[in-house]
């Protein structure tokens, strides 16, 4: 009998463990009121044992992440504004700073606006001075995508025309965002029927204390990439591949971010007096790799981010002044929060000796990035 007693416990424990490792994330939806040409925003929510993450269906947008920090107490930690009203506007505004957006057609910046593939040269929209930023004005953080709840998350899908900001090809893309306990899970894929070039990213920007709460100045972060590539006074890359070792940009151990960001280097300079730079990372670009992680010494939160990606932008909000009030009307000064872009390398369209992002008919585009969340 006793013998039976403890086998009996022992598929229990079992059953629970099993159980806590498949709980399942629930996911609802409600509506983001309208855009001015009448289109419906949805936002829908993904909630676990451990977090909470809001996206939209208009450009993609993560809204918001709420995550506990050592003694259990969960705030948002992502930048943004109170509603989707407030996304359209920035979209529609000069200096967008791009708030947690799905990033493309190219993330990141591609010089003076044009690039050839097959022999022919394609010319972009201009919206960075000479360069584009981030697929243009009209990028697809500017598109209604269709939307639809999946196990765990919510899928994204949009048809990007040929010639959309410049761009060859009909482009298929679908992101799916999935929860999983402490992890966000996000995944792009892409189909197109013309030679293209590809990019795509996500733009959220990570206070680890709060949206809202000082800077980012005292946080920990820890780089797994031992080189990085330089760039000019326009941010586009000049083709190096520069070791970090011996600059500021060496965080293959762990600094607080505000070190050495006054540190008088030239890159720092051309960087808007701060970090914009892709990072390259250590054996990166096949498999999941761990790119980054921040830690927040006040709070406890960590976040790490893994990626099939060969880099990761490193952005400290440096164009960020005050002038822009977020969540709660709070004004978000100067390195008020981080961004952690896996991506490939800026400029690669024009950069024969960086990794190729032509994606060509018959072949599928894929990526994936995990945030995940915990505290210590």
């Amino acid at each position: 009998m006793t013998h039976y007693k403890n086998v009996v416990a022992m598929l229990t424990l079992l059953a629970g463990m099993a159980g806590a490792v498949v709980a399942k994330t629930e996911v609802s939806q409600r509506s983001g009121g309208k855009l001015p040409d009448g289109s419906a925003v949805e936002v829908y929510t993904l909630k676990s044992e451990q977090i909470e993450v809001q996206v939209m269906n208009y450009g993609g947008y993560v809204l918001s992440i709420k995550v506990p920090d050592r003694t259990g107490k969960a705030v948002d930690v992502v930048l943004g504004f109170n509603d989707p009203a407030g996304y359209y506007a920035a979209n529609h505004a000069k200096g967008n700073p791009f708030f947690g957006p799905i990033v493309g057609r190219y993330a990141n910046r591609i010089a003076h606006a044009k690039f050839s593939l097959d022999g022919k040269e394609y010319t972009l929209t201009k919206n960075d001075g000479d360069n584009t930023l981030h697929g243009g004005p009209n990028g697809f953080h500017n598109q209604l995508w269709t939307a639809h709840i999946i196990p765990d998350g919510v899928e994204l899908k949009y048809l990007s025309k040929d010639g959309e900001e410049g761009y060859p090809g009909n482009l298929s893309v679908t992101v799916k965002y999935t929860l999983k306990g402490n992890e966000l899970n996000i995944d792009y894929s892409a189909t197109t029927d013309k030679d293209t070039v590809l990019n795509l990213t996500n733009h959220s920007y990570f206070n680890l204390a709060g949206q809202g709460n000082g800077t980012i100045l005292g946080d920990e972060l820890k780089l797994n990439a031992s080189r990085f590539t330089p760039v000019d006074s326009g941010l586009i890359p000049t083709g190096e591949l520069k070791p970090v070792a011996g600059t500021p940009f060496d965080f293959t151990k762990p600094h607080t971010v505000g070190e050495r960001i006054n540190a008088n280097d030239e890159q720092l300079r051309l960087g808007h007096n701060g970090y914009d730079h892709n990072f390259v990372i250590d054996g990166g670009g096949k498999e999941l790799k761990e790119a980054a992680e921040v830690y927040d010494p006040a709070s406890g939160r960590v976040l790490t981010v893994l990626t099939t990606q060969p880099g990761v932008q490193f952005y400290t909000a440096n164009f960020l002044d005050g002038s822009i009030q977020g969540k709660g009307g709070i004004a978000y000064p100067r390195n008020a929060a981080l961004c952690l872009e896996t991506q490939h390398f800026p400029d690669s369209p024009n950069q024969p000796d960086f990794p190729t992002t032509v994606l060509k008919p018959g072949s599928e585009f894929h990526s994936t990035t995990i945030y995940r969340f915990s505290a210590r």
